[in-house]
């Protein structure tokens, strides 16, 4: 089989690029060919496709002229260098099947068109809820929304949305409207759903049955299980509002049982909350093995998040190390862990909750280890690498009809 995976990030960004590199290895260790789609950038893992990949663009930077203002909102909307650049890519290729994976703004749903034109079948895993929600993660203020969720795309504009602009949320309105009219994403022939939350969310556009449910799998043979406990509980992610990173601070500072916390992550509210609380907390962003050494270490870990979340890759990591974890009762995650038997669930912004779930589990180690052992088999026999990729050949199989 040849896929073309198509993915406007090609390094590791976020836990949609981590998913793609994991299918990408896949596939090409079992004998398919793989044609790689993506933006160009200085930090792109090599690929013998690069010449085809499109120009970078980043919607971050701001434009002087109006002129170059004026093309950057269409480029956002539709990418006529996507377009040509695909159509050019699976003409020479001849993919069997098109796969696509974060592709808005930079690569934009376009290429879904292109590659239906040429009579390829088309895959869309759904990282976020982009269809049905054009700001992706379905937050309003900090808190989860549902208001777009039945079409009314205007509730982006009513309620400006991105930034509090009434231009950025207009633009990202004209989006989801003239994505509608194109019917690009019913043109898709099977989404990938990466929890049963974001399965019943999209099928309020798609038709159920177009839409796969395939949790996001993690190579339990990878991770070996030590058993350490240094006593600390461990929070990953971007430290803005939304994660819950201030009500996990001020459950910890609510606890008298004089338990350990650690946050490991940048983002906007990092030099505030050092202000607020004990900034040897916060010990920034870590990665390879130094993230591994400290979720080994852990006592448990905690997902306080306050959005929806869709299959949160830093709860099966932790499943898969033997920890216990601490949820937020939200989307996807009261999915993945069990309460009571994988780790416990609160209520999500709930501080006196938090601050009890966690000096339960922080009073108890053999409770820690109980949780953690069982959390270790649930992901072995649910969320295993192996238990994604045969899943993923079936839905390829699904849609080439054979």
């Amino acid at each position: 089989m040849k896929v073309l995976q198509a993915n406007k990030f090609f390094f590791i960004n976020g836990g949609s690029e981590t998913v793609m590199f994991q299918e990408r290895d896949y596939l090409k260790q079992n004998g398919h060919q793989v044609v790689d789609f993506s933006m160009r950038d200085e930090r792109n893992f090599p690929s013998v496709n690069s010449v085809n990949f499109v120009g970078n663009r980043s919607y971050k930077s701001k434009s002087t002229s109006k002129l170059a203002k004026l093309a950057d909102a269409f480029s956002f909307i539709h990418s006529p260098e996507a377009v040509n650049n695909i159509s050019h890519l699976i003409e020479e290729t001849e993919p069997d099947v098109v796969h696509c994976h974060n592709i808005y703004h930079q690569l934009t749903p376009s290429i879904i068109g292109a590659a239906k034109r040429l009579g390829v079948p088309v895959v869309l895993t759904l990282h976020d809820s982009k269809p049905v929600c054009p700001t992706y993660y379905r937050v309003r203020d900090g808190n989860p929304c549902s208001d777009c969720i039945d079409g009314d795309f205007f509730n982006v504009v009513r309620h400006r949305c991105v930034d509090g602009s009434l231009g950025k949320s207009s633009l990202i309105y004209a989006e989801a409207v003239v994505q509608r009219l194109m019917g690009n994403y019913e043109k898709v022939d099977a989404f990938i759903a990466p929890s049963r939350f974001m399965q019943e969310s999209v099928a309020h556009r798609i038709p159920p049955e177009r839409i796969k449910l395939l949790y996001n799998g993690i190579d339990t043979n990878d991770i070996s299980v030590s058993g350490a406990d240094d006593g600390y509980v461990l929070f990953l992610g971007r430290l803005v509002k939304e994660k819950g990173i201030d009500t996990l601070l001020k459950a910890h500072a609510n606890s008298s049982a004089r338990w350990r916390l650690v946050v490991a992550g940048t983002g906007p509210l990092g030099d505030v909350l050092k202000v607020q609380y004990n900034p040897s907390i916060l010990v920034g962003y870590l990665a390879g093995d130094a993230l591994k050494e400290m979720i080994d270490k852990a006592s448990l870990i905690v997902v306080p998040s306050e959005i929806y979340e869709n299959c949160p890759m830093s709860v099966l990591e932790a499943m898969a190390y033997g920890k216990p974890v601490v949820g937020s009762r939200l989307g996807g995650t009261m999915e993945l862990v069990e309460e009571g038997k994988t780790g416990l669930l609160f209520e999500a912004g709930n501080v006196n909750e938090l601050t009890s779930a966690l000096d339960k589990l922080m009073a108890s180690s053999e409770l820690r280890r109980q949780l953690g052992e069982a959390g270790r088999k649930r992901v072995e026999a649910f969320y295993s690498l192996d238990k994604h990729n045969a899943g993923l050949m079936e839905i390829y199989k699904s849609v080439l009809g054979v």
